[in-house]
């Protein structure tokens, strides 16, 4: 890359220099590393490898491509997986593939978009086994069964989406793609090597020791990997400079500062034995506050600290307590602060987080409202965990009803709640659940039809997704919504 770069480069290679400082950088880190370590872990060195290589406008390697295992004799990955081959007409196959790669895609949207990782990984679980279903026993229904493995792996280890990661699930879609443009003839034909050895690393690599990992570790004569994923990542944030647990640490610091503050303000408030020595202790924790913001580069944030740090030294002078509108202009200012100060975990020590800073904020951007969803989403995922084994004890009963009769009613407080906290997509999909439960269900005569089962089972399984995403202080995904009205829509709810 060094002799990639002219004397005299003009911006246009900028690109190319900046990739090389970072690399030497990481480089001289990994050489510390390996000096204290005494151990050798190149996958460490991948990701700035793959930089480099992309800078140079080169193919970046997969992740396993320091993983050394032969393919070509594979094992039957479906050995242990209950799954039905799928038994219907030519069109309702190409509806349950439609599905099957909408939910495969939504969840590589959310993957892409970086958005709850969980929840993306389980519907590439239940996607994989769809295809598993449809691919009834032909070859590529086996790649199918590694990738529903590979996904509850993940799960199971909480293990992030990396970049080579994420193209491995794009390079996947494509056979998803098949199955629905081609039709069964696409699931005779077997996956590459290449693939296989990617989603088997992943197994290995997680270091998992369950029962379905271990099968598939066994077959190849492998065991979990004695330096798994989550150790890889603690040991790659000491390379790649402040990891997250530096981040929390100063964010639960600043934190414990401002919940003393807002104690103080709080006794103002209420007319408590005022002191104005209190105003004092304020405006000397503010200050204090204001300093650590500017060593942090946080100078808006500093800004507003100090600013509220010389208003309450001007009431002191005066010797007055501040009006009511005064008040709550200073709680609005320390509110703000720890917005920021919370999102430094997310965001990082950024301009994005220091623009927080004075910036009006909506009703949704708003801490308690946020507080108020949080518990609305958990009563709603109560519910939902409710309907789901109501629904599996009336159909294990032999269709006895009175196991849904205080479903719709249950579904419909939820509604209610999802409502108040303006999210009328969720509480309009719930609210066509709880109806087709009670005209399919309830006041039907005949047992319901393992197709409508099947896709109210999707429709639930999409909506508790949507509502655990919202529910973790993450983006909400209406993608998801969108999946669950497809799947009513597809059997007519």
């Amino acid at each position: 890359m060094a002799n990639d770069v002219p004397v005299g480069a003009n911006d246009d290679k900028n690109i190319l220099l900046t990739t090389l400082n970072s690399a030497l950088f990481i480089l001289r880190r990994y050489v510390e590393y390996y000096h204290h370590q005494r151990a050798d872990h190149p996958e460490l060195l991948l990701p700035v490898i793959n930089e480099l290589r992309e800078a140079r406008r080169e193919k970046p390697y997969p992740e396993s491509c320091f993983f050394e295992v032969d393919v070509k004799d594979q094992p039957d990955f479906s050995a242990g997986m209950s799954i039905q081959a799928f038994e219907g007409t030519d069109t309702e196959y190409e509806i349950v593939a439609r599905r099957m790669r909408l939910t495969f895609q939504v969840a590589l949207l959310g993957v892409l978009r970086d958005r709850n990782p969980i929840v993306s990984q389980k519907l590439i679980g239940r996607a994989a086994r769809g295809f598993v279903r449809l691919c009834q026993g032909a070859p590529m229904g086996q790649m199918w069964c590694l990738v529903a493995t590979v996904a509850d792996t993940m799960v199971d280890r909480t293990m992030p989406f990396t970049k080579a990661r994420k193209r491995m699930f794009i390079r996947i879609e494509k056979y998803a793609r098949e199955v629905v443009y081609v039709g069964k003839v696409a699931t005779t034909k077997d996956a590459p090597d290449s693939l296989i050895r990617d989603l088997v690393y992943l197994v290995y690599r997680s270091g998992s020791g369950n029962p379905e990992a271990t099968r598939v570790l066994s077959a190849f004569k492998l065991t979990p990997a004695e330096f798994p994923d989550s150790i890889l990542e603690a040991h790659a944030r000491r390379l790649y400079g402040p990891g997250t647990d530096v981040l929390e640490s100063l964010s639960e610091a600043l934190q414990d500062e401002l919940n003393q503050l807002k104690d103080k303000l709080d006794i103002i408030e209420r007319g408590i034995e005022p002191d104005l020595a209190e105003l004092s202790s304020i405006a000397d924790t503010l200050e204090r506050l204001g300093n650590t913001l500017v060593m942090l580069d946080l100078n808006r944030l500093a800004t507003i600290a100090r600013e509220e740090a010389a208003r309450l030294r001007t009431w002191e002078a005066e010797s007055r307590l501040p009006g009511e509108d005064e008040l709550y202009r200073l709680a609005d200012s320390v509110l703000g602060i720890e917005d920021a100060v919370m999102q430094i975990v997310s965001r990082g020590i950024t301009a994005e987080t220091d623009a927080l800073a004075g910036s009006e904020r909506s009703r949704e951007e708003s801490i308690y409202f946020k507080e108020a969803v949080y518990v609305v989403a958990d009563e709603a995922r109560g519910a939902l965990t409710l309907a789901k084994r109501a629904i599996t004890a009336f159909v294990e009963s032999d269709y006895d009803k009175l196991h849904l009769a205080n479903l719709p009613a249950t579904l419909h407080s939820i509604w209610g709640g999802l409502q108040m906290v303006n999210d009328p997509g969720a509480a309009h999909v719930l609210e066509r659940v709880a109806a087709s439960i009670q005209d399919r269900f309830l006041d039907a005569r005949e047992a319901p039809e393992a197709q409508v089962l099947e896709a109210l089972a999707d429709a639930l399984t999409s909506l508790e997704y949507y509502i655990e995403s919202i529910g973790k202080r993450e983006e909400s995904n209406a993608d998801l919504l969108r999946l669950a009205e497809s799947s009513l829509d597809d059997v007519g709810l």
